[in-house]
């Protein structure tokens, strides 16, 4: 069988895709997207947008990559086949928004976004008029993995599934294989794995056998399992488990009733139908609805969390919906509150993503085997998330990890998107001071245009609405001297003509992470030296223009992290 594919490997990262249909939905190109000229103008459209590098393309293949996926993926009304016999008109305009598609636009909730992607890979079934080549019976990519990974964990007490799992034995099967016999498989390739000292090298040989026995480049089956692994955890029903994934535990029962639905699509109609709007979801029926959030309730009871449902009305699955939305966010907020007390002993892991956005490489093997990755095309995000995760590891916080936060995070608490551009990236409220952070990869003359006016507004609406103390902290890989001169002065006007003097402060993310790795490896991780720092810095203010205030700064970072390695 040719391994299965849930979207496309050029768009490995699923909520990349919402903010493509945001900006076609407000192009001339909506609708308009067949033909060489359509496909470079809508990926120059995304590259203004900033959601894909504007390099070279001479196939113009980018454009063309993402209309595919976000057709395969049912957000916009595909081409039909001829083969379906059904006028295009019937099921909606080419190339043009669909009602699934529409919802994704509109969710603004990690959550709601998760359930789009649920609801397309719900209606994903091969073969299909799409995808006819396909020589299996008919069934769902989704279910069958869930199934699987329901099955290992019947017979092994978890649900994870490595990667190599995904690669070489899920993605290359169907339902015309028993459940009982793809898992052995899974099993024998784990126990094997696991008993070998090289694993690269067991790897690379499992890779290049499959490669022969089906005829595909041996980097495909990692592609696609890269793909897929990234695609099944957009719907938020599964999380990473090492390199591979396990069911969320909130979405157990979820999982559990979506792999009873063993239906298929009645015609190539119906199909295109469902794909078009979504698929039903257990939940949008009240019997399954009550039994998830009852489920819900019992999580809630075990992990101690209080949640008072009385009054609340359960009569409709909408009417439970928001009872069960309710539960998942309190879960989910006393998962990241765990996540955050993780921080400190993490530190090493952050330090070394730092490093990555300095390199602008995009993996790190550590010292213990474990790989880190900060993907090119997410770097901003990752930023924002690296330096969260620094002042997390401190553990000083007043604040709630998801209120310091700006950016939205996924169930493996990995960022979606930066923050919105109406505040500073991250707030860190202290006992007796405020941080607010904001980070940027550019690095030339435009930096200042950028940034200068925004961050100090940002920290003069916080210093206006704050009774502590307001610090601002602007980080990059390179400081330009213009914006620097800018925070330098300080100033700000406010409505009522007030002069306001700021305190921001502009840091390398070389300089910050030097500062960071001393506080840690000297066992002083005090939130007192980081405001000690800050106030020094600013102190060298009035006696140097920009270039040699940054100079001064870096003097400072090389004397305190001195200090702290004497200690």
């Amino acid at each position: 069988m040719k391994p299965w594919l849930f979207g496309n490997t050029t768009i490995r990262s699923p909520f990349r895709l919402r903010d493509g249909l945001l900006a076609l939905s407000k192009s001339s190109l909506h609708g308009n997207l067949r033909g060489k000229g359509q496909e470079i103008a809508f990926r120059q459209l995304l590259g203004e947008h900033g959601i894909v590098a504007l390099g070279k393309d001479e196939t113009y293949s980018v454009g063309r990559k993402w209309r595919s996926a976000l057709n395969k993926l049912g957000f916009l009304y595909p081409e039909l086949p001829s083969s379906a016999e059904i006028p295009q008109h019937e099921i909606g305009p080419l190339d043009t928004i669909t009602p699934n598609g529409r919802r994704l636009i509109e969710a603004d909730t990690v959550p709601a976004m998760q359930e789009c992607f649920l609801r397309a890979l719900a209606a994903h079934y091969l073969p299909s008029p799409s995808e006819p080549k396909f020589t299996c019976s008919i069934f769902s990519p989704l279910r069958h993995t869930l199934s699987v990974m329901l099955e290992l964990e019947r017979q092994s007490g978890e649900s994870r599934l490595d990667f190599l799992e995904m690669a070489l034995v899920v993605q290359l099967t169907s339902n015309d294989e028993s459940l009982s016999d793809i898992v052995a498989w899974a099993l024998d390739l784990r126990k094997e794995r696991l008993a070998t000292p090289n694993k690269k090298q067991f790897d690379r040989k499992k890779r290049e056998s499959a490669a022969k026995l089906h005829g595909y480049a041996a980097e495909t089956f990692n592609d696609y399992a890269d793909t897929n692994l990234r695609y099944l955890k957009a719907t938020g029903l599964v999380q990473s488990k090492g390199r591979g994934i396990g069911l969320v535990q909130e979405k157990h029962l979820l999982a559990e009733k979506l792999v009873q639905d063993a239906t298929v699509p009645s015609s190539d109609r119906a199909y295109f139908v469902t794909l078009c709007n979504g698929a039903a979801l257990p939940t949008d029926s009240r019997d399954s609805a009550l039994a998830v959030l009852d489920d819900l309730m019992a999580q809630l009871n075990k992990r101690g969390i209080l949640f008072d449902a009385i009054g609340m009305s359960v009569e409709t699955p909408a009417d439970i919906a928001i009872i069960r939305h309710r539960i998942e966010d309190l879960l989910s907020k006393r998962n990241e509150e765990e996540y955050a007390d993780r921080q400190a002993a993490e530190w090493e892991k952050i330090a070394a993503c730092m490093e990555l956005l300095i390199t602008r490489k995009n993996k790190k093997t550590l010292a213990d085997g474990s790989e880190i990755e900060v993907p090119k095309a997410e770097a901003p995000a990752y930023f924002e998330w690296t330096v969260w995760r620094a002042f997390l590891a401190v553990n000083s916080l007043v604040n709630k990890p998801y209120e310091a936060r700006r950016f939205k995070i996924d169930q493996d608490f990995l960022p979606v998107g930066t923050a919105p551009g109406n505040g500073p990236d991250l707030i860190f409220e202290f006992d007796d001071f405020i941080i607010a952070v904001e980070v940027t990869l550019t690095e030339n003359s435009r930096q200042e245009a950028a940034e200068g006016e925004p961050v100090r507004r940002h920290v003069a609406n916080l210093a206006l609405s704050s009774n502590k103390p307001v610090y601002g902290l602007f980080i990059a890989n390179r400081i330009d001297s213009n914006t620097a001169e800018t925070f330098r002065i300080g100033v700000w006007f406010a409505r009522n003509e007030e002069k306001m003097h700021l305190d921001i402060i502009p840091l390398t993310l070389g300089q910050f992470k030097a500062f960071f790795e001393a506080l840690f490896k000297s066992g002083r991780r005090e939130v007192g030296l980081i405001r000690e720092f800050l106030d020094l810095s600013s102190n060298l203010r009035p006696a140097h223009e920009a270039p040699a205030w940054k100079q001064e700064i870096g003097k400072l970072v090389d004397q305190k992290v001195q200090q702290l390695q004497d200690i």
